[in-house]
């Protein structure tokens, strides 16, 4: 294998001799061609490609012109890769879209700690999405229903005649599921359509089948269809993931491990307890789920509402992962949400650096990409977890933040890690800090 100097460099062997691909130690201590240089030796990634991870040949302001209305310029966010990440035996280095500090720090942490026991282990339910028909100004809504059970047949396969290829590899709808429910303006007959999406997201063979039969089911029904129309509460397309931390892996700067695992649990008993904190708890784990979409080119708005509405399911918001203590006193954790995500058309396709980015994670479908994002989720709740109950979260954030400030008010490359280090050392991080402390290094000089 022929690698660069600093790829060579930050390689973990393993005691078998060969090469961990996510196990990158104090990969953030690299410079950023070091760093990208590690990454194109680990994925094959071309010239080509790297030069569009630099910006030089990403998404054009042409390209952006044909993917959305009014466009005026473009908008960038850090590309980060996420390290340590061993998911049903195999390493993945995970891109992720993001400008909030300390997320990629803390799923790479997360995914470190559980990478002590093993890894994480996921699966994945087929990719099952829910079309919706609202069905309204029926005599009957309940009699209505039995005609759509008794055409069920001929619904689906006027269906399948929608998207002919997504049927030949596989795909295509799979079952009709009413239902009558009660609203404000009375009852109303609610369709479901079951579609498998294959290795789409499926927004759109979903909402155009469901326009198509439209007709047929006012046909059946004697009714008047009014919204057809994708439902993002894909709870037939669900990913999970657990993992478990051994206790000792959890021993840090003064806290025994025990110690830790009982803060964490404690931790999780509050998002249990309360919507408040349970909101708190769940904008973490989609932090990195986000990050990971964003990167892919996928609808990460699908991908929060989802989540979220799965999240009261059973009529109380709760949080999306589960915690305890097993019978050896390790830390074992599970998460389970939807997750539509796609690997084909769509922003994956269109945006050169989501092509870059679905290569550099080396997923093959859109279930291993499901599986891989409940994984993400389940490292930045861990991580987060551990920092709430123990250090606090600042710790990790000021030194990013910090940062950040120096940046916005211009302090120049050479002086920007004293300028960072002395404010976080002062606990002063403000950008008038900032800019004193750098006036001073320059006139020091």
């Amino acid at each position: 294998m022929d690698l660069a100097p600093a790829a060579r460099r930050c390689f973990y062997e393993t005691k078998k001799g060969g090469f961990y691909l996510s196990r990158i130690p104090e990969f953030y201590k690299l410079s950023l061609e070091e760093r990208v240089r590690a990454v194109q030796a680990r994925t094959n990634l071309t010239d080509e490609e790297i030069d569009i991870l630099r910006g030089a040949k990403g998404l054009t302001p042409a390209q952006a012109d044909r993917m959305s209305e009014n466009v005026v310029g473009i908008c960038s966010l850090p590309l980060a890769i996420a390290t340590n990440f061993l998911i049903d035996g195999k390493d993945y280095l995970v891109p992720m879209a993001i400008e909030e500090p300390s997320v990629v720090a803390g799923a790479s942490h997360g995914a470190k700690l559980v990478r002590e026991g093993g890894g994480f282990t996921t699966e994945a339910t087929p990719p099952l999405m829910i079309g919706q028909i609202q069905v309204l100004d029926l005599t009957d809504p309940y009699e209505a229903l039995e005609r759509v059970l008794d055409a069920k047949g001929r619904l689906l396969e006027e269906a399948n005649k929608v998207d002919p290829v997504i049927v030949g590899l596989g795909g295509g709808a799979r079952d009709i599921e009413p239902r009558v429910i009660d609203s404000p303006r009375g009852p109303m007959l609610v369709l479901h359509l079951l579609y498998d999406v294959r290795d789409a997201m499926g927004a759109n063979v979903i909402n155009t089948t469901l326009e198509t039969i439209a007709p047929l089911v006012e046909e059946i029904t004697g009714g008047r269809v009014n919204l057809r129309i994708i439902s993002n509460l894909a709870d037939r397309r669900l990913a999970r993931a657990q993992a478990t931390v051994p206790q000792e892996a959890l021993t840090f700067d003064g806290f025994e491990g025990k110690e830790v695992v009982e803060r964490i649990l404690e931790a999780h008993a509050f998002a249990q307890a309360d919507p408040y904190r349970a909101a708190t708890h769940n904008k973490g784990i989609m932090n990195g789920i986000d990050g990971l979409a964003l990167a892919t080119g996928n609808d990460w708005r699908a991908i929060e509402a989802g989540a979220h509405a799965y999240a009261a399911r059973n009529g109380r918001y709760s949080p999306l992962t589960s915690w305890h203590e097993d019978e050896r006193g390790n830390l074992r954790g599970s998460i389970e949400l939807p997750i539509s995500v796609g690997i084909v058309g769509g922003a994956t396709r269109a945006n050169p650096t989501a092509k870059v980015a679905l290569k550099i994670l080396g997923v093959n479908s859109a279930r291993e990409l499901a599986r891989v994002m409940a994984a993400v989720g389940l490292a930045q709740n861990l991580a987060a977890l551990r920092a709430l109950a123990t250090e606090g979260i600042q710790r990790g954030h000021m030194a990013l933040h910090a940062r950040n400030v120096a940046l916005s008010v211009g302090v120049p490359e050479e002086y920007l890690d004293r300028v960072v280090d002395q404010m976080v050392e002062e606990r002063k991080i403000r950008p008038d800090r900032a800019q004193e402390i750098a006036r001073k290094l320059e006139s020091s000089r």
